[in-house]
């Protein structure tokens, strides 16, 4: 009884600070204390600044080659383009309207690791585990956005060229990137920033997840719940149970354990990216049903992420 009662404290010390915060944001929406305008601003900020900065502390503070697995990074590619590939033989299959595919698709795939993985990630590894996040998420952000692209642009039938051009070009200027690229000479060679820009910089950092974690909050609409369909049910069910455990699972099978095995978990089991919803109604695709995706995916992730973490401590991963 004394084990469950520590593996459950652990787990809610660890996930609940995360999703009060994100709950918070929607009651503040709820009471007009935050508006529409404060979240465009709030995310505009995070993702140009706050959140870049965040990144660049984490490695630049960190020796790269210790954080840095190729095996893990290996994994982290071949597990994601095989689940992609076999999702959307089978989504085809099902879903005929190429506005609904590419929304599907993506949202049971793309994970926000970026902001509520980080947040884990941190919560569970402390500084190592935002070192090795952000070394993964230097990752994520090409794989995710390449393949959100295509998903999105073919079943529509439009032009790939452009968009792959296009969203290759993105992902170099992205933010994130540029923040990583600037970060490695610092890891690589022991460079230490200046103490004036190492604690402005800090501040910054500081700012990150709490500010996001409120505009997500913030940008939930529990009213279109009622508009979820079965396509986004079985993205959800995608996104936070059988991805996660499938591939989980193989990580462990090809011999990760302790915090590799579990960052990997994270990433997997992170709710649908905000961002998936810009995307797909930029593109012509059915916005509405990639909403309801990131809606039902932040929700239910509570409750998933909070079993994940604490099977793994109850089996002794962590």
């Amino acid at each position: 009884m004394e084990l469950y009662l520590q593996t459950f404290g652990f787990t809610a010390n660890t996930v609940a600070p995360i999703f009060f915060i994100v709950f918070l944001g929607t009651f503040l929406k709820r009471i007009n204390l935050i508006n529409d305008n404060f979240i465009a601003v709030a995310s505009k900020l995070v993702f140009t600044l706050t959140l870049p900065a965040l990144v660049f502390m984490a490695i630049s503070r960190t020796d790269f080659q210790s954080v840095f697995n190729p095996h893990q990074m290996i994994y982290l590619v071949v597990s994601t383009l095989i689940s992609f590939s076999l999702l959307w033989w089978l989504a085809a299959r099902w879903i005929s309207d190429g506005r609904d595919l590419g929304p599907f698709i993506q949202g049971a795939f793309r994970g926000n690791y970026g902001i509520v993985g980080l947040a884990l990630s941190y919560n569970l590894f402390a500084e190592a585990g935002l070192a090795q996040g952000a070394v993964l998420l230097a990752m994520v952000i090409p794989l995710y956005n390449v393949l959100a692209i295509l998903c999105l642009s073919l079943p529509l039938q439009k032009s790939d060229t452009a968009s792959l051009g296009q969203s290759a070009l993105e992902v170099a200027k992205n933010p994130l990137i540029l923040a990583v690229a600037a970060a490695l000479p610092f890891s690589f060679f022991g460079w230490q920033l200046p103490e004036v820009i190492g604690k402005t910089g800090k501040y910054f950092a500081n700012m990150t997840l709490p500010l996001a974690l409120l505009a997500i909050g913030g940008s939930l609409s529990l009213k279109s719940l009622r508009n979820s369909s079965a396509m986004a049910a079985w993205a959800t069910a995608c996104k936070l149970v059988i991805f996660p455990v499938v591939l989980t699972s193989g990580a462990w099978l090809y011999g990760f354990r302790g915090q590799e095995l579990v960052m990997l978990m994270v990433l997997f089991a992170c709710p649908t990216a905000a961002a998936s919803f810009v995307m797909a109604r930029g593109m012509g695709a059915n916005g509405e049903l990639a909403a309801n995706i990131v809606l039902t995916t932040t929700i239910g992730s509570t409750l998933t992420i909070s079993a994940g973490v604490y099977l793994m401590r109850f089996w002794g991963v962590i």
